[in-house]
């Protein structure tokens, strides 16, 4: 069993026994282990993403728009992805999730935050073939420091409602990249610019491959982690995160 996985189970089960029964975000309504700690009323703060959105980056937007559209960033961007979709927008409860789990080891969310992800990309998944779920990796001194990939976890959730395989080390994280949070969409590009490597001799030649991670924002990582499985001969590359930032 991977080592995440054995983290996550060790964590469920004392849960019942270390927290009560109350929502993990708000500290005043009921919510279990089973609901990622995660209770009605936080839950309708959710935004899930519908149409009309970008067909190559997923943005949504409002109005009457009835026909497939690309956005303006990416017609301004070199994306080596097919297309990217999100579940949710990347606001309210859900992003308060997602820091959480990610920066303060509060597990307990994944099952939150994986609920969204299956929930919306399962379905569209099934439609078409593909090959392996690839979870954006981490650096090996930042996963020594988190001793878990989030994104690891929620395609490992989402591997087993699609029985698409899991592939969990087809992609390297080369550089240890600094972080992008308050970086500029030109500086997020270049500090990740072959920031990841499929391992030497590996071919992907006519390989269909989607990349899951927790937030996309401008596109950076997820197009870099692309153009190096595109590199080793993928036929496609598709991208699924939970939340999209705006």
């Amino acid at each position: 069993m991977p080592a995440t996985e054995t983290i996550l189970r060790w964590v469920n089960v004392p849960l019942g026994l270390i927290y009560p029964d109350v929502c993990q975000l708000c500290q005043s309504a009921r919510a279990t282990p089973r609901d990622g700690y995660v209770c009605g009323a936080c839950w309708s703060q959710v935004r899930f993403i519908r149409p009309p959105f970008c067909q190559r980056c997923g943005l949504p937007f409002s109005g009457d728009i009835t026909t497939e559209f690309q956005c303006t960033n990416c017609h301004e961007l070199e994306l080596h992805f097919v297309s990217a979709r999100s579940a949710v927008v990347a606001k309210t409860a859900v992003l308060e999730a997602i820091h959480r789990f990610k920066y303060s080891r509060a597990l307990w969310f994944e099952n939150f935050l994986a609920g969204l992800l299956v929930r919306e990309a399962a379905p569209v998944l099934r439609e078409e073939p593909w090959d392996f779920l690839v979870p954006v990796p981490l650096h090996p001194l930042k996963f020594r420091e988190r001793e878990f990939n989030q994104a690891e976890l929620l395609a490992a959730q989402l591997a087993r409602a699609t029985g698409i395989p899991l592939h969990r080390h087809l992609l390297r994280r080369v550089t240890a990249t600094a972080t992008q949070t308050l970086l500029s969409r030109e500086r997020r590009a270049a500090n990740m610019k072959n920031a990841f490597a499929v391992p030497p001799g590996t071919s992907l030649a006519g390989k269909r491959l989607v990349i899951v991670d927790d937030v996309f924002t401008t596109g950076a990582t997820t197009s870099e982690c692309a153009r190096a499985l595109r590199g080793a001969g993928a036929a496609a590359v598709s991208v699924w995160t939970v939340a999209r930032g705006l």
